[in-house]
């Protein structure tokens, strides 16, 4: 499974979006079921998927997928 399709899962399993969704278009407040919890439960599945620890900023600025790409950028990943 490539990064890109590893973080399309964290959205899916985290948010309950469909698979073949629009990611480009999640941004928290938008998307329905993207509250506080699951929030939470986003940050934790991106952090087990990459082996990586957001820092508090990156936990408040990841409000949308295309956030969360440039985020994971930061730390070296390859989402291409």
């Amino acid at each position: 499974m490539t990064q890109i399709e590893q973080l399309k899962a964290a959205f899916s399993e985290s948010l309950g979006v469909a698979p073949d969704s629009d990611f480009e278009r999640l941004a928290y407040g938008q998307t329905k079921g993207w509250d506080s919890v699951a929030h939470m439960t986003l940050v934790a599945a991106i952090e087990s998927k990459f082996d990586i620890m957001l820092e508090t900023d990156e936990v408040i600025a990841l409000s949308s997928y295309s956030e969360a790409k440039k985020i994971l950028l930061k730390h070296g990943l390859d989402l291409c």
